[in-house]
């Protein structure tokens, strides 16, 4: 008659089976992936070594050959061999610092740069409230509170201290506004490099949340496009253009700039700096990733521990539904 003891050998056995047959899933997976990325399998005195059967290198088919010419050689016959393994995936390139040499947008030099920050209210050098920007009408409520420049203020990852912020800190202003009367301007369609690629639907802006460096010195700083100015809201000859900031405004700004970015380049309100956009895959790891719904290094963050948190509890339903499957002898 089984005894209890018996069933828990039982028991053992089909756990530690269904271990072993998973466990060489995963090495035939390993052995398939590595061979179609360019890999080989073990080899064995010049043969292939498979499911214990063993292949002379005899008759293993010989590696093709090409001639190639080279004008001007000594020898105009060289035999090459090439190789018949699929080739592996190009190496990624994720820079650190926004290239200085060829890029997709250029620099735009020596800009004279402002202070601004959500919330500010009105003086006589600048009479636009910053609790609403261009895009948002709600912007320092969704921005979770007031951005308090006071150096006194700031964390020491640049945001403000009060608080956590739900947008990124990292924000600025540039004096174009693509949007206008709940349309795009004409001129939108023309000069925005990313118009086609970003338009989803008539009236909404193609440049908020847009990502640029700002460089200071030797150092850069990336921030996302929140607002329009300084002073203008029409100037892409200047944004887009090769033309100077046409305000006449401070002195002839043309970039505001939030606390966190003073903060990150040690500006100074007024003082000059270099500017340009960048492609998302251009921004590196810094604190300007942290923070913000609006941002999109925390949203795909989010994504991806929503995707874990989803494949533990399939894992645990998956785990839940064997064993109550798994069948005893009385």
């Amino acid at each position: 008659m089984p005894t209890a003891t018996s069933h828990i050998f039982k028991g053992l056995f089909v756990l530690f089976f269904v271990t072993g047959c998973f466990v060489l899933t995963l090495h035939a997976q390993t052995l398939t992936s590595g061979a179609a990325s360019g890999g080989s399998a073990p080899v064995n005195s010049g043969g292939l070594t498979g499911s214990g059967l063993t292949t002379p290198a005899s008759v293993l088919p010989a590696e093709p050959r090409v001639q190639v010419s080279l004008p001007g050689a000594a020898s105009n016959n060289l035999s090459v061999a090439s190789s018949t393994a699929v080739p592996s995936l190009p190496r990624v390139f994720a820079p650190t610092r926004p290239r200085t040499t060829y890029t997709r947008y250029p620099w735009k030099r020596n800009i004279l740069t402002t202070i601004f920050w959500v919330g500010e209210t009105p003086t006589p050098k600048n009479p636009t409230p910053n609790h609403k920007s261009s895009w948002d009408p709600e912007w320092m409520n969704n921005f979770g509170g007031f951005d308090d420049p006071d150096p006194a203020a700031r964390a020491w990852d640049f945001r403000p201290r009060s608080f956590i912020p739900e947008q990124n800190p990292f924000y600025i202003a540039l004096p174009f506004n693509d949007t206008e009367l709940g349309t795009h301007k004409r001129e939108s369609k023309l000069v925005i490099p990313w118009f086609e690629k970003e338009f989803e639907r008539e009236g909404k802006s193609v440049l908020k949340g847009r990502w640029l460096a700002i460089r200071k010195g030797s150092k850069v700083c990336y921030a996302q496009w929140e607002d329009c100015g300084p002073f203008e809201t029409d100037d892409w000859q200047y944004v887009f253009g090769e033309s100077r900031p046409k305000t006449t405004g401070n002195g002839g700004a043309g970039l505001d700039v939030s606390p966190a970015v003073r903060d990150f380049l040690g500006l100074r309100s007024g003082e000059r700096c270099d500017w340009r956009f960048v492609d998302i895959d251009e921004v590196p790891q810094g604190p300007w990733r942290k923070y913000g719904d609006n941002n999109p290094f925390v949203r795909m963050k989010q994504e991806a521990e929503e995707r874990e948190i989803e494949n533990i509890v399939k894992l645990r339903e998956m785990r839940d539904a064997y064993i109550q499957n798994m069948s005893f002898p009385n």
